[in-house]
């Protein structure tokens, strides 16, 4: 299982199983940090953190404060991909970090960046109905 990232007509593959996206919240200025798993249902979301709460950033249930984060194990089911667009609203773009590094998503208005489950070969994975 790769990460595959699709931003206008071409898609990215990374060979990684595990990847955090943060940002900064839009109103509140604060950090919110998401950690994923690459996995044959999808991309799974394992924890959620924020520093701090405020509006649209309530912790999620179960939240335990840690450091001065808020961390949580939300229990969703795996999402086939992530859709991240930037409005121009938030200081900055999404970070994505991974095994062999980071890099920023959506720092400009209006480009769309794709995030999904693929095999080595850069192939889609299909979602289990």
């Amino acid at each position: 299982m790769s990460l595959c990232i699709a931003i206008a007509a071409t898609v990215l593959t990374i060979p990684a199983t595990t990847f955090s996206l943060s940002w900064v919240h839009s109103v509140e200025k604060v950090e919110w940090r998401e950690e994923w798993a690459v996995t044959s249902e999808g991309l799974e979301l394992r924890q959620a953190s924020v520093k701090g709460s405020g509006a649209g950033m309530e912790p999620g249930e179960g939240a335990v404060l840690d450091d001065g984060w808020w961390r949580w194990k939300p229990a969703l089911a795996p999402v086939s991909e992530l859709r991240l667009a930037s409005s121009g609203a938030t200081p900055s773009g999404w970070t994505l970090c991974h095994a062999g590094g980071c890099q920023t998503l959506g720092d400009a208005p209006g480009r769309e960046a794709v995030l999904f489950a693929c095999r080595q070969d850069g192939g889609a994975v299909e979602p289990s109905r």
